[in-house]
């Protein structure tokens, strides 16, 4: 993908692979070890993060959904490489606008892709992962309705606010909560475009979550990286009332 920078904020055409860690998620969503054990899980828009093998070693069924996983395993592990590289000379670049707090620096930052990315790839390649790793692109995922406890979408809706309009945003966040399980939870992060601009039409697109059924609500994020980003979004499916007898 052709990519350009200018002085202030970090550009990006098409949308790029993210590779994040376990540690990550954690700290974007509040979500660790002993709350994932157990649990069925689905990361959409997953890229090359090490969540879903990490999950799954804490005791998860994790799933990961990406476009990308249709292509062979050595050209997108290629592709994640030549991202994180071009990310980071990018960031090189900015790194003044950017909170460093919870990474340390930004070889730190470079080094926590690679092994993600790494992870990730030894993931995918073994046979015991063939089917977690699942082609998919948003708004549809290829999963029955109510599959997962918690549904994971990270760094993909809203970062990219500026190529994806209001009715790509709505028809993500409901295929989302198709797949999650009543009692179930839908977590994103961040929730500011690349530009750290909030999404203009929240309000509506909350409401179109309430109308499907969605109990939205903000939360405080730990991962200040992106200016700004302090809160996720997350969408409780209500649990089915027990029938009276």
């Amino acid at each position: 993908m052709e990519k350009r920078m200018n002085r202030e904020h970090y550009e990006q055409l098409g949308v790029a692979m993210t590779c994040r860690s376990f540690e990550e998620y954690s700290a974007m969503f509040g979500v660790g070890e002993k709350d994932v054990r157990g649990l069925r899980i689905a990361d959409a828009a997953a890229g090359a993060s090490s969540f879903t093998a990490a999950a799954r070693a804490a005791g998860a069924d994790s799933y990961a959904f990406d476009p990308r996983y249709g292509e062979p395993l050595a050209s997108w592990e290629a592709s994640a490489r030549e991202e994180i590289e071009l990310s980071t000379a990018k960031l090189e670049a900015l790194k003044e606008h950017y909170d460093w707090s919870f990474y340390g620096d930004l070889d730190i930052h470079k080094r926590n892709r690679l092994s993600s990315l790494d992870i990730c790839a030894a993931d995918r390649s073994s046979a015991l992962s063939e089917k977690r790793y699942i082609s998919a692109l948003l708004p549809k995922i290829p999963a029955p309705d109510h599959s997962f406890d918690l549904v994971f979408c990270s760094h993909f809706l809203f970062l990219y606010a500026e190529q994806f309009g209001f009715d790509f945003h709505r028809s993500s966040l409901l295929e989302l909560m198709r797949i999650c399980r009543p009692g179930g939870r839908v977590l994103v992060y961040p929730l500011l475009s690349l530009r750290s601009q909030r999404f203009e039409q929240m309000d509506m697109l909350l409401q179109a979550v309430r109308s499907a059924g969605g109990e939205p609500s903000f939360h405080p994020s730990q991962l200040p990286f992106l200016p700004q980003s302090a809160e996720r979004l997350e969408i409780k499916i209500p649990a089915l009332e027990k029938e009276n007898r």
